[in-house]
């Protein structure tokens, strides 16, 4: 027999089995739709992969110029002094080779060799050290030609410099790099003292010669401006040049060619250990106008 409880108690009874039955079914389409669809799609979807960045191109390697006999000299030379012992026997030997009084004349008799590295490797930048050259003073004053507003560095100014150029000018280059390559060790310490360690001077010196070669051939007069200190070159271009091409600059051209000639024969020897070339030198970069580095008015440029 049916009763009102058992009829309630039936109704309950489909009541329960059909929401499981609901649930397992909303449950099973659920698992479904998200392992077959959502899985399914999302390991469709290409994954981003990282690209290494192209490589730049690798920077060039510098020259590097060896000097094989580095240190050597006669069989019976003595050794070599250390460097901080070095000044008497390193100025005996310069006197050797361009005379006792053109070097008593012109030369610093402190730290020599370490004064040579340091204007070196300056001389291819915008400034020297100033009191670490190996050279004196060149005497007198800048001479310069004042018309109105216009300043011109006077070519008279060339013959400040006729010392030292008659020095360059009996230099015989073949045994200044004899010279040189004999306290090579010396040099090559104080250019690592300087903060280079595990790097070559020569390959420095080569670069210097190379940078002073570059210097223009400037004829005729040099136009200057008055800076706030110092004269200025008038022309941009040359006041953004090196210290050791605005020194040639300011020495004239003559000088400045006689200079060049030299600096090509040197360089020569310090990288092949051959006799410098005894032809003429290549034709020198075209022209320029400009002015002379800066020096303090009235003051002695070097």
């Amino acid at each position: 027999m049916i009763t009102s409880w058992n009829s309630e108690d039936s109704f309950w009874k489909r009541t329960i089995v059909y929401s499981a039955v609901a649930v397992a079914v909303v449950a099973a389409g659920g698992a479904y739709y998200y392992f077959r669809v959502m899985k399914g799609a999302s390991s469709q979807v290409q994954t981003p992969v990282a690209k290494a960045p192209a490589a730049l191109p690798a920077e060039p390697e510098p020259e590097h110029h060896p000097l094989p006999n580095a240190g050597a000299g006669a069989a019976d030379a003595k050794p070599l002094p250390p460097l901080n012992q070095s000044d008497a026997t390193f100025a005996d030997a310069l006197a050797g080779v361009f005379g006792k009084k053109s070097i008593d004349e012109l030369l610093v008799p402190e730290q020599v060799i370490r004064h040579v590295v340091v204007t070196v490797d300056n001389l291819p930048r915008k400034k020297v050290a100033e009191q670490l050259r190996p050279l004196k003073a060149t005497p007198g004053q800048t001479v310069v030609v004042a018309n109105g507003d216009s300043l011109t560095l006077s070519q008279d100014n060339a013959a400040r410099y006729a010392p030292l150029m008659k020095l360059v000018q009996n230099a015989d280059a073949k045994q200044v790099g004899a010279l040189y390559i004999r306290f090579y060790p010396l040099f090559q310490q104080a250019y690592e003292d300087l903060g280079y360690p595990g790097m070559y001077f020569n390959d420095r010196l080569v670069a210097t010669i190379d940078d002073l070669l570059k210097t223009p051939d400037v004829h005729g007069a040099i136009e200057l401006k008055q800076g706030k200190v110092f004269y200025e070159y008038a022309d941009p271009a040359l006041e953004a040049r090196s210290a050791g091409q605005k020194l040639l600059l300011r020495m004239g051209s003559d000088n400045t060619a006689l200079v060049k000639k030299k600096l090509r024969e040197l360089r020569e020897v310090v990288t092949t250990s051959q006799d410098p070339p005894s032809g003429e030198p290549a034709s020198p970069e075209p022209a320029a106008q400009g002015a002379a580095e800066p020096v303090p008015p009235g003051n002695p440029a070097n």
